[in-house]
């Protein structure tokens, strides 16, 4: 097996896709689509846009829900991929085709559910809903040279409450869910996919889950 050097213009290696919910100024509520994004025990990490209308409300809020589709929501993602929140379309989204929409869920035909400890509503539609409060921030690209500088923003926030629908849990387990009954939908390189069967096992499955749980912090913001 041999290796070649490569400069690719993005790093989308594969990640899930999360259609975070935030509230707006005027109160409606706002569909950011994106897939820069991980998790640590009951932190997740964000990579968002400093000018996107998620990171401004997340900002003002501190509130957020990040909902996640299967691999079977495509068309709905596609409806609301190229479009933002924001009445003023940045230069850099205008260039990438991008249009302002006030209301998401309309033209997603996704519907809105209300939340049990922050504002933004959840999607009815996704299988995997996380209430989460934000609970710090990170400039990135500190380094790059004018208007670029501080472009993107890692955001870091705390899951406060997780609903999952009955058919992916894992049958005789309280809190656990089935990976063979999940189907999330994967972004890698802006083409979307879903996972597939292996029939080699992971050696990491052998671990209880459960010797992964942080105790509880404090009061979320």
């Amino acid at each position: 097996m041999s290796h070649s050097a490569i400069e690719p213009a993005i790093l989308y290696w594969g990640t899930p896709v999360v259609l975070v919910t935030t509230t707006n100024e005027d109160g409606t509520p706002n569909i950011g689509v994106m897939s820069s994004a991980f998790w640590l025990g009951n932190r997740c990490m964000l990579g968002l846009a400093s000018s996107s209308q998620t990171t401004i409300n997340l900002r003002r809020t501190k509130q957020c829900v990040l909902n996640l589709p299967s691999d079977n929501m495509i068309a709905q993602v596609n409806a609301i991929s190229r479009t933002t929140g924001s009445p003023i379309v940045p230069d850099f989204k205008v260039n990438l085709g991008y249009q302002h929409v006030k209301d998401k869920f309309t033209i997603s035909r996704l519907t809105p559910e209300k939340s049990e400890t922050v504002g933004p509503p959840r999607i009815k539609e996704c299988p995997v809903q996380m209430e989460a409060a934000m609970v710090g921030e990170h400039k990135m690209m500190g380094d790059l040279p004018g208007e670029l500088q501080g472009f993107a923003l890692a955001i870091e926030v705390m899951v406060l409450k997780t609903y999952v629908i009955d058919a992916i849990r894992k049958d005789g387990h309280a809190n656990r869910i089935d990976p063979d009954k999940w189907r999330p939908m994967i972004m890698s390189f802006q083409h979307l996919y879903g996972l597939r069967n292996v029939e080699q096992k992971s050696t990491l499955s052998n671990i209880e889950e459960e010797l992964y749980r942080l105790p509880s912090s404090s009061t979320p913001p």
